[in-house]
C-alpha cells in the first residue's frame, strides 16, 4: 500500500533547523538520485538565508521545494506507484 505524503510547505517551521551544509548535502544528494531520472541541477546551490529559512537557487526556491523533490525521487526509486 502507497504511504499517502503531503509535500512540505515553505512555511513550514522544521525547515528552519536545516543548516546551509545541510542542504547543500541535500543538493548533492538530488543530483546523484535525480541524474538516473535525468535530472541535473549542476548550478543548483544554497542562496541566502530569508526569515530563518535557507533558500536553493533553483530561482530562490525555498528549501523545501528540495526536500520535496528529493521524497519523489526516492519514492521513484523504491518503485512507489504515484497517485495522480
Amino acid at each position: 500500500m502507497p504511504i499517502h505524503r503531503h509535500p512540505m510547505k515553505p512555511t513550514d517551521p522544521r525547515v528552519r533547523f536545516y543548516t546551509e551544509d545541510q542542504i547543500r548535502t541535500l543538493i548533492a544528494e538530488v543530483n546523484e538520485r535525480g541524474r538516473k531520472f535525468g535530472l541535473v541541477w549542476p548550478s543548483a546551490t544554497t542562496d541566502r538565508t530569508l526569515d530563518g529559512r535557507v533558500l536553493v537557487r533553483f530561482n530562490t526556491a525555498p528549501a523545501t521545494t528540495l526536500l520535496n523533490l528529493l521524497s519523489l525521487l526516492l519514492d521513484a526509486e523504491r518503485g512507489d506507484p504515484w497517485e495522480s
